[in-house]
């Protein structure tokens, strides 16, 4: 638990159940380009069709063009804060997020970025978000944060939540955004709640998955069912309306940080090192723990069904080849 608190508190969440956060003055700082960009905390990643995009710590931004053997660095970042969230619609479009509230743009795959909203008043980090196309997207963070919009991000609209069952406020922390083919969308938080949208984010309902600790992340299964993972190894796989829950038992009680799919095969990762893999839709998993214990932070599947991952050290090398910085020109 400790190492969870340390690695979300410093990366992902500085303020998650840390209580009221002062308000604080914030003049936005461009990223800085650097020569060791693939040894930063990465804290997701995604794909703009055929190229990888990560996001992480102090603005940083990583591209591959070839399936992540190799990366480069934006050229352009408007902020040097965290980089929690990073979705794309298509090869040029995509939008990340982050903490004071950030929310940035890309019209040309992720080489350049431009910003939409910033709360400078407060930092109430965003921590994920997910566009279905190129108008229309949510962002969710800090204390029930959900924002949308239906014009590709130049408005962005606070959308009350209702209270969970039994509580007499919506508190929760949104920590993950996924969604499934027919276009639901759900998002994992603290106290085993998911909570999902049939109106793309305007309205939620949450489900319970019957655990007490936060869900940190999640995906859909090809056959349409859930699997979401969060504290102490917890992994936990739903039908797909998400009313009925059941445990995947995990040896490990490192927490899960990422979840990701292509077709049959699914790679679950965490803090400490831990991987856990599936060739046959969730069926049945493997699990291990790496030597070097390194905590990992996002994951992705590539065109042979082989993960991609980013920990907390950077980019993790593929097949144990070491990952390569190229200038942004070659």
């Amino acid at each position: 638990m400790r190492n969870l608190i340390h690695l979300m508190t410093t990366l992902v969440a500085t303020t998650l159940c840390l209580g009221s956060l002062q308000a604080a003055p914030l003049e936005p700082l461009a990223a800085s380009r650097t020569t060791n960009a693939t040894a930063a905390t990465m804290l997701d990643a995604g794909w703009a069709q055929g190229r990888l995009v990560a996001v992480g710590d102090h603005g940083t931004v990583l591209l591959s063009d070839d399936q992540g053997r190799s990366f480069r660095q934006a050229a352009a970042v408007p902020l040097s804060t965290p980089l929690t969230g990073v979705s794309f619609v298509d090869a040029t479009h995509g939008w990340a997020v982050g903490h004071w509230g950030a929310i940035l743009a890309s019209t040309d795959g992720g080489d350049s970025w431009q910003l939409q909203r910033l709360s400078s008043a407060e930092d109430r980090p965003l921590f994920a978000v997910h566009f279905f196309n190129p108008r229309q997207g949510v962002a969710v963070g800090l204390w029930a944060q959900v924002l949308t919009t239906d014009d590709g991000g130049l408005n962005w609209n606070e959308q009350k939540l209702q209270p969970p069952p039994g509580a007499s406020r919506a508190d929760l922390n949104l920590m993950g955004l996924f969604a499934d083919r027919e276009g639901h969308l759900y998002a994992t938080a603290e106290r085993g709640q998911v909570l999902r949208s049939d109106d793309q984010g305007k309205h939620w309902r949450y489900l319970d998955s019957g655990y007490a600790g936060t869900l940190w992340t999640g995906a859909v299964l090809a056959d349409g069912s859930l699997l979401v993972g969060g504290q102490r190894g917890t992994l936990l796989h739903g039908t797909a309306d998400g009313l009925t829950w059941k445990r995947v038992p995990l040896k490990s009680k490192s927490s899960v940080t990422a979840i990701a799919v292509s077709g049959q095969k699914v790679a679950v990762v965490g803090l400490d090192g831990l991987e856990v893999s599936s060739a046959d839709g969730g069926l049945n998993f493997q699990e291990r723990q790496t030597a070097e214990g390194v905590s990992l932070t996002a994951a992705l599947l590539n065109g042979d069904g082989a993960p991609i991952l980013f920990s907390r050290r950077g980019v993790v090398p593929v097949q144990g080849q070491e990952a390569r910085a190229v200038p942004s020109g070659e």
